[in-house]
């Protein structure tokens, strides 16, 4: 798992599972430090549910510093989850949309 920051953009690379969540959210809550962040999951490999808790804590992180944040690249299986557990409306794509 890699995660890394290039201008706006923060890319989270490999697998998302329970195993390392924990130090990818904190990096990449790390990384929050723009008006506008876009985050890039094209490169994720592997997810379980503990990435939902992710996104939020990212969501929330962002809100409280009075940013915006949107996720591009959803992989299909993250896309499954969050149908699963009928968050999509709570999650911000930027340029793409989940389907329902």
């Amino acid at each position: 798992m890699t995660i890394q920051r290039e201008g706006r953009s923060i890319y989270v690379r490999g697998a998302v599972i329970v195993d390392n969540v924990v130090e990818i959210t904190r990096q990449g809550t790390a990384l929050l430090d723009e008006d506008v962040m876009v985050v890039d999951l094209a490169e994720v490999t592997e997810v379980d549910s503990s990435v939902i808790s992710m996104l939020f804590e990212w969501l929330r992180q962002a809100h409280a510093r009075n940013q915006q944040l949107y996720f591009v690249n959803l992989p299909a299986n993250l896309s499954s989850l969050i149908q699963l557990y009928g968050v999509a409306d709570f999650i911000p794509l930027l340029g793409t949309s989940i389907a329902r």
